[in-house]
């Protein structure tokens, strides 16, 4: 941030996408749009969906692999009154529960496509205490209409803070009722 204000928080929600995969961005090749996925792994691969929002995903694979996992949502964890303010929300679970919010959250936009994750100075992901494998949940992705096959969402399951978003069938240890419901 401008003012030097750190914003953090824990990831409890992400989708994956690799090539062959008819839902990824590299499916069909490396475009403008797309040529931060298909370098080297440990970098923000930034782009604009839906005319309105910022989605934010850390490349994975090896430079021209093409794979990234999209960040889907945040546990918010410093500097919530500068995200409220971004988001014009005040509750934590409406601040950073879906991509488009998380982005809009933390201030990210196009200009942080490229942006390296590992030892960057302004957008970075830090190792964390890993979450019990029995609490991490798996389904279809959001939003895509191919792809239902693979069970690349991954969440925590009972987290209020993961997002309200629509995939398709579960598949995987946990089913859409564990899914978290916020009131």
């Amino acid at each position: 941030m401008p003012d030097g204000q750190r914003l953090a928080g824990r990831i409890v929600e992400t989708e994956a996408y690799e090539p062959g995969d008819p839902a990824s961005h590299g499916f069909r090749g490396m475009t403008a749009r797309n040529a931060v996925m298909f370098g080297p792994a440990g970098r923000l691969y930034v782009y604009f969906t839906y005319g309105n929002h910022w989605m934010l995903n850390a490349v994975t694979g090896a430079p021209s692999v093409g794979s990234a996992v999209l960040l889907r949502a945040l546990e918010p964890l410093e500097g919530l009154p500068r995200m409220a303010t971004a988001r014009g929300r005040d509750r934590p679970s409406d601040l950073c529960s879906g991509p488009g919010k998380l982005a809009q959250a933390l201030g990210v936009d196009g200009s942080f496509d490229g942006v390296d994750l590992l030892g960057g100075s302004s957008v970075w992901i830090e190792t964390g205490t890993p979450v019990a494998e029995d609490l991490v949940g798996t389904s279809t992705r959001v939003g895509v209409r191919v792809g239902l096959d693979l069970a690349w969402r991954f969440f925590v399951v009972g987290d209020p803070f993961v997002s309200r978003g629509r995939p398709g069938p579960p598949t995987g240890s946990r089913t859409a009722s564990e899914r978290p419901r916020r009131s």
